[in-house]
C-alpha cells in the first residue's frame, strides 16, 4: 500500500521532490498571471495588499526549480489564519507556520511533481524582501548570473536535501537584498 505524502519521512520527501533546475521558461509567467486570478478570486473578500510572482522563475534569463513562487502580503488588520484557511480550502497544502509567516503549496502528488507547482508565502505587508531580491537581479544581469552559478553548483551538491540547498544560498541572497533595498529604499 502507497504512503500518503504526510507519512513519508523528509529523506522519503527529497527523494520523490528533488531539487531540480532547468532553463528559464517563459510559461512560468502564464502559470503566474493564472494563479494570480485565481488567487484574487477566492480572496476577494479579504484584505489583500499586492500579490507578486517572486523567486527564480520571476527573472527572466536563470535558471530555476520549475516552481512558481507567489508572495501574498496581507493588509496589517487581517487575519492570515483566515486568508490561509481559505487558499486551502482550494487546493493548496500548508506546508509551514512560522510566526506572522505561512507557506502553503500545489503541485505535489505521491508520483512526483504535477505539471504546474506552485508555492505561497503568506505575509503581512512590508514582509517582502523577496520583491527587493528580485528587482535586483532584474536590474543586474551580471548579479543574477552570479546566483544561476551558485545554484547550479548547489544543485548537484545538495538535489536531495531541500534545506541545505536553500541554506548555502542564504549569504549572497541577504547580501543582495541588502544592497536592493538601499537602492532602492522606499520601493515597497
Amino acid at each position: 500500500m502507497e504512503k500518503e505524502l504526510s507519512g513519508l519521512s523528509l529523506t522519503e520527501l527529497w527523494e520523490l521532490f528533488p531539487v531540480s533546475l532547468v532553463p528559464h521558461n517563459d510559461k512560468w509567467n502564464i502559470y503566474y498571471d493564472e494563479m494570480e486570478i485565481f488567487l484574487k478570486n477566492i480572496l476577494s473578500e479579504c484584505q489583500i495588499q499586492r500579490i507578486s510572482h517572486i523567486g527564480s522563475t520571476a527573472v527572466p534569463w536563470i535558471w530555476a526549480k520549475d516552481i512558481v513562487d507567489i508572495l501574498i502580503e496581507a493588509s496589517e488588520n487581517s487575519d492570515i489564519e483566515t486568508i490561509a484557511s481559505i487558499i486551502e480550502q482550494n487546493g493548496f497544502v500548508r506546508m509551514s507556520t512560522e510566526g506572522d509567516r505561512i507557506s502553503l503549496n500545489r503541485g505535489y502528488t505521491k508520483n512526483g511533481f504535477a505539471d504546474k507547482v506552485f508555492h505561497i508565502h503568506l505575509r503581512y505587508a512590508g514582509d517582502n524582501d523577496e520583491l527587493y531580491f528580485r528587482d535586483y537581479l532584474k536590474e543586474h544581469i551580471k548579479t543574477a548570473k552570479e546566483y544561476e552559478t551558485i545554484k547550479l553548483r548547489l544543485w548537484k551538491l545538495f538535489e536531495h536535501d531541500r534545506d541545505a540547498y536553500t541554506g548555502a544560498k542564504t549569504e549572497f541572497i541577504r547580501k543582495w537584498t541588502s544592497e536592493a533595498k538601499r537602492v532602492y529604499a522606499g520601493r515597497y
